[in-house]
């Protein structure tokens, strides 16, 4: 059997983390097994749906490099593959369910729905529809069909019990008094979620269905479903949702769960995808850093954990730092000019002034404002500079920091070792700690105290123009102590 998977993710705003976390999930099982993956959108909510969503879901998991094989973009043999165009499917199945009884109208108005809602709750029953129309004859429910408003209702019974195996938990057991008479075809003639789902994943050959933990409840729904048009259920697999530190599940609240937000700041597709397999999969052993080919050869969906994954930025911001210095000098100047993160900077220039700054980056985003002291004085911070000198005397300190400009200009292309020497040789003829002189420079020619190493940023900067940032620094210094 060919292994068929899906995501089915819905156009109603930033395309979300989760959305990438269920697809590698999906789009790795079918690649290991030389499978179909599927992507289908699910827009029947006209509201809150946009196309400018769907196509920041196709860009943003095109980025990431999960790319479907059938899609609304790249077609395949079951399209349409936006849910909004398949009405007269979901249409033609409610009329198969209506027909072997299976399904019944229903004509209870929104205000009847609430007010019925509340009784059950103040009488502390079971939330869910009562069942009031199922009892219409059917030849009686075909005629008021023509004129009034009405949904389509799954006749669920509510004797026994539906079970089902889930491939990460074993087999659930759910008692049907539990399960409401669910909504199939809207009034508005769009499908369910549950209605769809189920048609669209049978027709389309779906054989495993990795989603979100929190539609194990919807899954009787579907199985009864499945008995009611007489197919086969494909297989299930809950993947644990993505929760915040305090393991709430992950909102923007919390944490940004936008993939157009971990682009913009500059994470690595590569390191987002390992960081993301590490959620709920890990390979053997201890290791924590591999390449998404090594996540396809050796991921299995039943060794995916059910533990609440905590989705951490700082260990998201380690992955990508390792896998920033993993990258070819060339490929991480490319990476950056492509992503615009290094606007004004040419790749020759990059490859120049990379070795500074490839094991301080974390994020893509850091190189501009890391780097900018290169291009441009920056603003020095005394607040680096001062506690660090509080001991000593400003003026000598000040001396010191024009001495150190007139040095740096009479050595200007010099060796790193002897100027530093020489440095070193001036703070002590002054009576200053090491330290101190070197942090003044420092901040005078990056403009901070935390920087690449000092002389090959002089060197960059130029001696001229660092002397004249370490003058200026001198000359503010006194005032400000």
């Amino acid at each position: 059997m060919t292994v068929v998977t899906r995501v089915a993710p819905s156009p109603t705003g930033d395309p979300h983390v989760g959305t990438a976390y269920v697809s590698l999930f999906n789009w790795a099982w079918a690649k290991r097994n030389g499978g179909r993956f599927i992507l289908r959108i699910e827009d029947t909510d006209r509201a809150r749906s946009r196309p400018e969503h769907e196509v920041q879901i196709l860009e943003a998991l095109a980025w990431l490099g999960i790319v479907p094989d059938e899609s609304p973009a790249v077609g395949g043999p079951y399209a349409p593959y936006r849910q909004s165009e398949r009405g007269a499917l979901y249409a033609e199945h409610a009329q198969r369910l209506l027909a072997s009884g299976r399904a019944y109208r229903c004509f209870c108005t929104s205000e009847r729905l609430a007010a019925l809602r509340e009784e059950q709750k103040a009488a502390k029953a079971d939330l869910g529809y009562d069942g009031l129309c199922r009892a219409l004859d059917p030849a009686e429910a075909e005629r008021r069909a023509a004129s009034e408003e009405h949904v389509v209702r799954l006749a669920v019974d509510k004797a026994g019990t539906t079970r089902f195996i889930d491939l990460l938990r074993g087999e659930i057991v759910i008692e049907n008094r539990t399960v409401d008479d669910q909504v199939l075809l809207k009034s508005d003639g769009m499908p369910t979620y549950h209605m769809a789902n189920v048609v669209d994943d049978h027709l389309m050959g779906v054989t495993i269905i990795m989603r979100a933990e929190e539609w194990i409840p919807s899954v009787p729904k579907h199985v009864m479903l499945y008995d009611a048009f007489g197919w086969t259920p494909p297989t299930f697999a809950h993947v644990p949702l993505l929760r915040n530190a305090d393991k709430s599940k992950i909102s923007k609240r919390k944490n940004p769960t936008s993939l157009l937000w971990y682009r913009e700041q500059g994470y690595l597709p590569e390191a987002l995808l390992n960081f993301l397999a590490l959620q709920g999969w890990r390979p053997d052993g201890d290791v924590e850093l591999f390449d998404v080919d090594t996540f396809v050869e050796r991921f299995e969906p039943s060794r995916i954990s059910t533990g609440g994954p905590v989705f951490d930025l700082t260990k998201l911001d380690w992955v990508n730092g390792e896998k920033i210095r993993a990258l070819a000098p060339g490929e991480l100047a490319r990476r950056l000019v492509s992503g615009g993160f290094a606007a004004g900077w040419t790749e020759e220039r990059l490859l120049a002034v990379l070795p500074l700054f490839r094991e301080r980056l974390v994020r893509l985003s850091d190189f501009a404002d890391q780097a900018r002291y290169l291009r441009e004085a920056v603003e020095p911070c005394l607040d680096d500079l001062l506690p660090k000198i509080k001991k000593e005397d400003p003026g000598v300190v000040a001396a010191a920091l024009a001495e150190a400009a007139d040095l740096l200009e009479a050595r200007a292309g010099q060796a790193d070792e002897p100027r530093e020497e020489a440095l070193r040789a001036l703070a002590a003829s002054r009576g200053l700690k090491v330290g101190s002189l070197f942090m003044g420079l420092r901040v005078a020619v990056t403009g901070r105290g935390a920087s690449p190493p000092l002389l090959p940023s002089i060197d960059l900067v130029g001696a001229a123009e660092s002397a004249r940032r370490v003058r200026e620094l001198a000359a503010r210094l006194v005032p400000a102590c």
